[in-house]
């Protein structure tokens, strides 16, 4: 059974996943600050759990995240200035969160996802989606930019495909969102959960450390001249990750054709 301390996000942890699901199916799951608060704590919870070893986001209901919640909205009209940037502040931390937390993280996209929960999918490191999954980088009909997921979102589709949706604000479908990167599988609706699970069983038996250290891999590589300062960087990540405990205890294992005590067992 989940465990919850309120109803905007639920959690329940097994098999070393922690699953943590938007739970406002009547509004579309749409964010506001209460439930990004929410799932930041939860994030960090998880981070910290050493039973978890990895998080998976998704939305109960029909929807993923319609974006955001109305009455949210009308609140920030009457914001100054300083106060939208620190409201704005909120989102984007919760994103960069995401993005930097040393645990992988899956999206499991239903139904729509439009506006921040775009970004939000895009900060995960993996995202599969069903088949009826709609997208939309809507911001711009209601006069305004989709800024602080901006990062995330070019990172995924490239400077081309965003500037095109963030431009148009066209719906896009689930093998568009897989074309241009967003997601990487779509699944029929019924298949989306265990599949997602099956992925992140697979993603449990590879070493913990490791897949941070992958994370932080991809992040200091991208877009860098590959040079003799590239070389050192990428020998000295190798050599480090080879003398701790985990690789040597992996190291071990694989010659000894046994498992190695950090692998999940199921």
């Amino acid at each position: 059974m989940p465990h919850t301390r309120d109803d905007l996000v639920q959690v329940e942890k097994r098999n070393g996943i922690c699953w943590l699901w938007l739970n406002r199916p009547s509004l579309g799951n749409a964010f506001d600050d209460r439930v990004i608060k929410r799932l930041s704590d939860e994030i960090a919870q998880a981070t910290k759990a050493n039973d978890v070893r990895l998080l998976v986001i998704g939305g109960r209901g029909k929807h993923f995240s319609a974006g955001a919640d109305f009455n949210w909205m009308q609140r920030m009209v009457d914001l100054s200035f300083e106060e939208n940037v620190e409201d704005a502040l909120q989102l984007a931390r919760l994103m960069r969160q995401i993005h930097d937390c040393p645990k992988p993280t899956i999206a499991a996209v239903n139904g729509a996802a439009y506006g921040g929960a775009l970004g939000l999918i895009c900060a995960c490191d993996l995202a599969i989606a069903a088949t009826n999954a709609t997208f939309c980088l809507s911001e711009v009909k209601l006069g305004l930019i989709p800024a602080v997921i901006s990062p995330y979102v070019i990172g995924a589709m490239g400077r081309r495909q965003a500037a095109r949706y963030m431009l148009t604000a066209e719906v896009f479908n689930a093998p568009t969102a897989r074309e241009i990167g967003v997601v990487h599988e779509i699944v029929e609706p019924d298949a989306l959960l265990a599949t997602v699970e099956s992925w992140a069983l697979s993603l449990g038996r590879n070493g913990p450390r490791a897949l941070g250290e992958v994370k932080k891999l991809v992040r200091d590589v991208h877009g860098r001249r590959v040079d003799d300062d590239l070389a050192e960087l990428t020998a000295e990540r190798i050599a480090r990750i080879r003398v701790s405990p985990e690789g040597q205890e992996g190291l071990r294992a694989f010659l000894e054709k046994r498992e190695p005590a950090w692998r999940l067992k199921l």
